[in-house]
């Protein structure tokens, strides 16, 4: 089956490839604001689906519209991704010896909408300045949802994970494949 991925995420189509699902980049700009008074999860789902919906705008009818959108919340606020190095320390040091959890949205349009939520518990071990430090200057956190990357050198920092390995690089995969399935 081929589908449009709306989405740069270089990670979604790793785990798309991963999966053998043929898709075809739909490059979309959507507002991803949170106002704070939606909660993290009907947040995370709005903005796959309207993804999805932006990429729709732009696909030929005859093949499906995968988007998906993750978040990292600690203490019920969104940190969001790490714009600067700066954003990066000060979320890895909210994170550093705490369990937060990461929610993963996948939206899929073919003639109808669904989206499905993944919900992963993460724990971090103690960090301490070096390791942060350190890893914020690889400028791998850059662009990541509360500052990390999982599959990455952060992968030393995580003590634990509970729920979905995919679901938290930024496309769950069960859940991808059970909109994918007929």
């Amino acid at each position: 089956m081929k589908i449009y991925l709306a989405s740069r995420s270089p990670r979604r189509r790793e785990l798309l490839d991963q999966i053998g699902v043929e898709h075809e980049l739909i490059d979309i700009d959507i507002d991803e604001s949170w106002d704070s008074k939606e909660t993290p999860e009907n947040y995370v789902q709005r903005i796959a689906l309207e993804k999805a919906r932006a990429g729709n705008a732009f696909s030929d009818e005859d093949f499906p519209v995968l988007a998906a959108d993750t978040a990292v919340i600690l203490d019920g606020e969104i940190l969001g991704k790490a714009e600067t190095k700066e954003d990066a320390i000060a979320m890895l040091k909210k994170l550093s010896n705490k369990t937060h959890t990461v929610l993963s949205a996948v939206s899929l349009i073919h003639k109808k909408e669904k989206t499905l939520l993944s919900i992963s518990k993460v724990t971090f071990k103690k960090l301490t300045k070096t390791e942060i430090a350190d890893y914020v200057e690889t400028n791998e956190p850059i662009g990541k949802a509360g500052g990390y990357a999982i599959q990455g050198k952060a992968a030393v920092f995580i003590k634990q994970l509970e729920g979905s390995y995919s679901g938290v690089m930024g496309l769950p995969l069960f859940e991808t494949k059970s909109l994918l399935s007929p």
